[in-house]
């Protein structure tokens, strides 16, 4: 009951004003004392927290979290991509040669999501990988490699939910919501890291904005669930085999791909 009661306060609908609302509440010092039973009810580790649970003064502060030095290990491997978020990576596949892909069987354009035809057209026939943050997963977005900072932009401005219904019944969700994205160069070979927010208002926060990023460096985070997308240009990467078999729980800082030479 309890996680329905959050899924529904965080999922969020298409009401602008139950979000607005349900946005003050969350950074009001009155939903703190939500904090202990959000923590109950999604079993989340307080050992990783950077502070004490107790000094965090909202349920949105909580949500947004930041974790103690090395709660997660980055692969040092040269060439290993990592995932950038806790969660689920519900898809992975070939974008195809008329810039689609596929999420819960659902076509979504690479034009709509990337808007820019210079991006459109050097993603085309490349691989993509989608990954879900669920309420009780830590929202920090990192770098899933080493890189050259390329570009920034933004599209969208209304969010539909990005939760199983949403992917299911929504427009595109994935290509249409409010998205901040990233373009990265790593050896010469390009990935566009794309940012999906989950609410009707933004959701999504730049934490870096320097010309260049390590491998596993914050980028970003949520201020409510939400998606990350990774495109990889055509030939320059292989996803662990794991990843092919369906979704899978990962980690930040795990190693969900290499480069390839």
């Amino acid at each position: 009951m309890k996680k329905k009661l959050y899924h529904l306060m965080l999922e969020l609908t298409h009401n602008r004003m139950y979000t607005a609302t349900l946005r003050r509440f969350t950074q009001s010092k009155a939903s703190k004392w939500l904090i202990p039973s959000f923590v109950r009810t999604f079993n989340i580790n307080t050992e990783e927290l950077a502070i004490d649970m107790n000094r965090f003064s909202s349920l949105s502060e909580f949500f947004t979290r930041q974790l103690k030095e090395n709660s997660r290990t980055v692969s040092t491997r040269t060439d290993d991509i990592i995932s950038p978020v806790d969660g689920v990576l519900k898809e992975a596949g070939r974008i195809t040669k008329d810039k689609q892909f596929l999420v819960k069987g659902k076509s979504h354009s690479l034009q709509t999501m990337l808007g820019l035809d210079s991006a459109v057209d050097r993603f085309k026939n490349g691989h993509y990988c989608v990954l879900y943050l669920s309420p009780k997963d830590y929202h920090r977005i990192h770098s899933p490699c080493k890189g050259k900072i390329i570009r920034r932009w933004a599209l969208g401005t209304y969010s539909e939910p990005v939760n199983s219904m949403g992917l299911f019944y929504g427009q595109e969700p994935l290509a249409t919501n409010y998205r901040l994205i990233t373009e990265l160069e790593h050896r010469h070979k390009r990935v566009a890291i794309v940012k999906v927010g989950a609410l009707n208002v933004n959701s999504v926060h730049p934490s870096q904005l320097e010309s260049t990023v390590d491998k596993g460096e914050e980028m970003a985070y949520f201020s409510f669930g939400s998606t990350v997308i990774l495109l990889f240009e055509e030939n320059v990467m292989a996803f662990n085999n794991t990843i092919l078999q369906g979704e899978l729980e990962v980690k930040q800082g795990e190693s969900i791909g290499t480069w390839m030479e």
